[in-house]
C-alpha cells in the first residue's frame, strides 16, 4: 500500500500534472460551457439531436484511423531509433490509414441521405453537416497521425500546448456556431471541431519534418498492419460500437418518448463524461503500466485491493458531493429547463461507480494484451446495456435509460469478478500449506 501511495505522490500525479491534467481540464471547460451554449440557444430537443451526431462521428472517426492511435504511439515509441522499422511503421500507418479514410469519407459524402436516416428522425434533414463531416474527415485522421507519431516520440509539451490551443479554438468556433446559427451551427461544430487541431498540429508537424522522408509506398508492411491490427480490435467496442449502441439508445427515447426527454438523458451523460475523465486519467495513468509489470498473482490482487481502499472511497465521495449538488450542477452547467435532469442523478451515478470497480480490473485485458477475454466481455455489455435500456424505458420512461446503465454495468462487473475470481479471491498458495 505504501508502494502505490508513494508512487501516486512521486509518478503518477506528477505526470498527470505535466502532461494531463491541464489538457483533460481545458476538455472539460470546453465542454461545460459548450453544453451551457447548447442549453441556452438550443434546449434539450437539440442536445439530444447533437449527441446524436457526435456518437455517428465518434465512430466514424475510429473506423477511418482503424483505431491505430495507441499502436501507433507504442510502435514509434519502440521503433524510434530503429530507422528501418520506424520507416516501416510509419509507412504502413499513413498509407492504409489515407486509404480507409478516403473510404469512410467518400462513404458519408455520397451516402449522406441514408446516414441522415439512421442517426436523425426521418422528417428531419441534417445531410449537409454529414457531408460537412466527410469533408473534414481527412484533416481529423491526418491530425490524429501525426499526433500520436509525436506522442510516440515522447514530445509531451509541444502535445500539451496543440491540445490545449486546438481545444480552445474548436470552443471559439463551436461558440460562435452556436451562437450565430443555433441548432445548424452546434451540428457543423461537431462535424468540424476535431479536424480544426489539424492547424495546430501543422506546426508540430513542421518542427519534426525529419520524419517525413520515411514514409514511402516501398515500405508498407503488412506484417506491422498485423500488429496494428491488434489495436483496432481493442478499439472497436469502445469508440465504434458502443457510440453507436448509445445512439441507438437516444433515438429509440426520440422515437417512443420525445425529444426532451432524450436531451436530458444527453445532458447527463455529459455531466458523467466529464468526472469520469477525470477518474480515467488517472487510472489509465497507473494501471495499465502497473500491472504490465506484474507477472504474480498475489501482487495483482494486492494491487487490485489497494486501489479499491485508496482511489475508490474518494471517487465514491465524489459522486456523493455530486448528487447532493445535483440542483446546483444541473442549473450551472445547463439552465432551469433541465431540472427534470436531476431525477436522472441517483442511477447514473451507481452505474458509473460500478463501472470504476470494474474498469479497475478490467484494465488487466489491456495490460496482459488479453484481446479475447476483452472483445467477449465488450461485447457482452454493450448487448446487455442495449437490451436493458430499451426494456426499462418501456417501462419507467427516460428514468430508464440510467437504471439500464445501472444493470449492464452490474453484470459486467460481475462477469468480470467471475474471470478474475480465482486470482482476487482464491486461497493463496503461501497460506494453504
Amino acid at each position: 500500500m505504501k508502494k502505490l501511495i508513494h508512487y501516486i505522490n512521486t509518478q503518477v500525479l506528477v505526470k498527470i500534472m505535466s502532461l494531463k491534467t491541464a489538457a483533460v481540464l481545458t476538455r472539460i471547460i470546453a465542454g461545460l460551457l459548450t453544453s451551457k451554449a447548447i442549453a441556452i440557444f438550443i434546449g434539450p430537443n437539440g442536445m439530444a439531436l447533437v449527441g446524436n451526431l457526435r456518437d455517428f462521428v465518434t465512430s466514424a472517426q475510429t473506423v477511418a484511423t482503424l483505431g491505430f492511435y495507441k499502436g501507433i504511439v507504442k510502435q514509434v515509441n519502440a521503433f524510434k531509433d530503429d530507422l528501418v522499422r520506424l520507416s516501416k511503421t510509419l509507412s504502413t500507418v499513413y498509407y492504409f490509414g489515407f486509404f480507409t479514410t478516403i473510404l469512410v469519407a467518400f462513404f458519408c459524402y455520397f451516402q449522406a441521405d441514408y446516414i441522415n436516416d439512421l442517426i436523425f428522425p426521418t422528417y428531419n434533414n441534417y445531410i449537409y453537416a454529414i457531408k460537412v463531416f466527410a469533408i473534414a474527415l481527412p484533416f481529423y485522421a491526418l491530425n490524429m497521425f501525426s499526433f500520436s507519431i509525436m506522442n510516440g516520440f515522447s514530445k509531451y509539451k509541444i502535445l500539451i500546448i496543440i491540445n490545449i490551443i486546438g481545444q480552445i479554438l474548436g470552443l471559439s468556433i463551436t461558440l460562435l456556431l452556436i451562437v450565430q446559427n443555433k441548432l445548424d451551427g452546434a451540428l457543423i461544430s461537431v462535424a468540424i471541431s476535431e479536424s480544426l487541431i489539424f492547424l495546430i498540429t501543422l506546426v508540430g508537424i513542421i518542427n519534426r519534418k525529419s520524419f517525413i522522408p520515411l514514409i514511402s509506398v516501398e515500405n508498407v508492411s503488412f506484417t506491422y498492419l498485423k500488429k496494428l491490427s491488434s489495436y483496432t480490435g481493442m478499439a472497436l467496442f469502445s469508440t465504434i460500437i458502443l457510440p453507436l449502441v448509445i445512439l441507438a439508445i437516444r433515438s429509440h427515447v426520440i422515437d417512443n418518448i420525445g425529444y426532451k426527454e432524450a436531451g436530458f438523458w444527453e445532458a447527463m451523460l455529459r455531466i458523467s463524461k466529464y468526472y469520469l475523465m477525470l477518474v480515467s486519467s488517472l487510472l489509465g495513468l497507473y494501471i495499465i503500466p502497473r500491472f504490465s509489470q506484474i507477472h504474480d498473482i498475489k501482487v495483482f490482487k494486492k494491487e487490485v485491493f489497494g486501489l479499491y481502499k485508496t482511489i475508490v472511497p474518494i471517487f465514491a465521495l465524489g459522486l456523493l458531493i455530486i448528487y447532493v449538488l445535483k440542483s446546483v450542477i444541473v442549473r450551472v452547467v445547463f439552465t432551469e429547463e433541465f431540472a427534470p435532469v436531476e431525477d436522472l442523478f441517483f442511477w447514473q451515478l451507481l452505474g458509473d461507480f460500478v463501472k470504476v470497480l470494474s474498469m479497475i480490473i478490467s484494465y488487466q485485458f489491456l495490460a496482459k494484451k488479453m484481446f479475447w477475454h476483452y472483445a467477449i466481455t465488450e461485447a457482452f455489455l454493450v448487448v446487455i446495456l442495449y437490451t436493458t435500456s430499451i426494456y426499462f424505458i418501456k417501462t419507467c420512461g427516460v428514468k430508464g435509460a440510467v437504471i439500464g446503465h445501472f444493470v449492464s454495468y452490474l453484470m459486467y462487473y460481475g462477469v468480470i469478478l467471475l474471470i478474475f475470481g480465482s486470482s482476487l479471491f482464491g486461497v493463496d498458495s503461501t497460506n494453504s500449506k
